[in-house]
């Protein structure tokens, strides 16, 4: 036991990493280490000699033991002290500038609307983007075979083979959640639902997944008057101008009667938009009094209230005000496009300290 105490106290000693010190502890302790075939041959002595030769073969591995868990933390220290020396850094040096996020202009933009509409009383609502055949569509008075419900215009969601279940769609507005809230809250009603939606369309101005904001009020006595002044209001904040005008053409929209699409007169003088002068007028969004028939899709009495709606694309928007060219750029990844067209990331829109700074 001597031999053998001496020989693995040594080696321990002498053991450069952890390795050699496994090897160590298996060639001594391992099931057929030395000292374990030693403590095996117990069963072949007599009593008094494993009396004597069992407290010596125990106190024998401990020792081992205790001298590998020594050497180990040694090791560890060292390691340890080494990457000190090695990853010495002097805090007195200047740092490296600090990098900062930058906000999408789509999510700029959603705030932007966000605080002009809140300012006017409307609350934010918001749904699922999974919507059922009949929120997307049958409760917005869209009949059967209107052109949106082809598979070539929407998303239908995979059914499993013999469900007869009604389908679900990648939402294609954020109407449904109009129908939901309506549901839910009842009327008198003031509401935004800003939002991603999807159709199938992709080119230069539009992309399979983009983003509405859809505007809902309900009251006992409101009018495409109210209508025009919300929008006029709007667009006033948002283009951050002092004037502008609106023209109402008629339109058809299933879930409005009656419906109109809303242009604002601009120019384009230099290739920049200037909205409020000029001779031309832009297209910017749909609107009307709200169809009896989604009315009673929500729960509310059309006979006692009505209202309005109007809906706009937000990347449009910010395509507009912000001199954007091309709408798949939005969602290209592309850092260097974000560091253009970004926004500080404390740059919080506000109708007192301005939208867009």
């Amino acid at each position: 036991m001597d031999e053998l105490r001496q020989k693995y106290l040594a080696a321990t000693a002498d053991a450069a990493d952890e390795a050699a010190l496994e090897a160590i502890r298996v060639q001594a302790l391992g099931k057929k280490g030395e000292i374990s075939l030693k403590m095996r041959e117990l069963g072949k002595m007599t009593p008094e000699e494993r009396t004597t030769a069992g407290p010596a073969l125990n106190a024998l591995k401990d020792e081992i033991n205790s001298a590998l868990a020594a050497k180990r933390a040694a090791l560890g220290d060292a390691a340890l002290e080494a990457r000190l020396r090695d990853e010495w850094l002097d805090v007195t040096l200047p740092g490296r500038p600090r990098r900062t996020g930058t906000i999408h202009p789509i999510s700029q933009v959603t705030e932007e609307v966000t605080a002009i509409f809140a300012d006017m009383g409307f609350s934010v609502a918001e749904g699922p983007q999974i919507e059922s055949d009949w929120f997307n569509f049958d409760a917005l008075n869209i009949p059967g075979h209107h052109p949106a419900r082809a598979e070539m215009d929407t998303f239908y969601m995979a059914r499993a083979e013999g469900d007869d279940r009604p389908p679900h769609v990648l939402r294609t507005h954020t109407s449904p959640v109009q129908i939901r809230t309506m549901q839910e809250r009842g009327a008198p009603l003031r509401i935004i639902a800003p939002g991603r939606v999807y159709r199938c369309d992709y080119d230069q101005t539009h992309t399979p997944m983009f983003h509405q904001v859809e505007g809902l009020a309900l009251d006992k006595d409101l009018s495409m008057a109210n209508l025009k002044w919300v929008l006029e209001e709007f667009v006033r904040a948002f283009f951050e101008v002092d004037e502008v005008e609106l023209r109402f053409r008629a339109s058809h929209f299933p879930f409005t009667e009656p419906s109109a699409e809303v242009d604002i007169r601009c120019s384009w003088e230099g290739g920049q938009l200037r909205v409020g002068e000029g001779d031309d007028w832009l297209e910017i969004l749909g609107s009307g009094m709200v169809h009896p028939k989604v009315l009673a899709a929500g729960g509310i009495d059309a006979d006692t209230w009505q209202g309005f709606a109007f809906g706009m694309g937000i990347d449009r928007l910010a395509m507009l005000k912000y001199g954007i060219p091309d709408l798949r750029a939005f969602f290209d990844s592309d850092l260097r496009w974000l560091r253009h067209y970004g926004f500080a990331s404390l740059d919080q829109p506000t109708l007192r300290g301005g939208l867009s700074r």
